[in-house]
């Protein structure tokens, strides 16, 4: 008869992470090499979405101006205006962004902060951590 070494009452498990403020929340930031698991970000995802309906009733005459449409969805044009440009993201950041891959240096006030329309140059802006 074998005997079984005893099944212990407590595991300790330890994890290496760092608390992070990201769009008003805390979260867990893991150590570079760690595997991240996919977290969308819905705040983001949300203007993304508003962007491009935005654009859509833009583009098809619903409303003439960018004032007229803010003025229905009841927001400051200057609002409508910066997430408007969310639309001119490079395809691979929005795409990132839907997928909850843009990882945490990319936060909406990030990304409505003025930059250029060339896709190289924003993924450069995007993809630099800042302290």
């Amino acid at each position: 008869m074998s005997r079984r070494a005893p099944i212990p009452e407590t595991v300790t498990l330890q994890v290496s992470f760092r608390i992070v403020k990201r769009g008003g929340r805390k979260e867990m930031q893991m150590p570079d090499g760690a595997a991240q698991p996919r977290r969308t970000d819905n705040t983001l995802v949300k203007a993304l979405a508003r962007a491009f309906r935005w654009k859509r009733m833009l583009e098809s005459g619903e409303f003439a101006t960018i004032a007229e449409l803010a003025e229905q969805e009841g927001i400051a044009p200057s609002y409508m205006t910066r997430v408007l440009r969310l639309t001119l993201l490079a395809p691979d950041i929005v795409e990132a962004i839907l997928d909850g891959q843009q990882g945490p240096e990319v936060t909406l006030a990030r990304v409505l902060e003025p930059m250029t329309v060339e896709w190289s140059e924003q993924r450069s802006h995007l993809l630099t951590r800042r302290p």
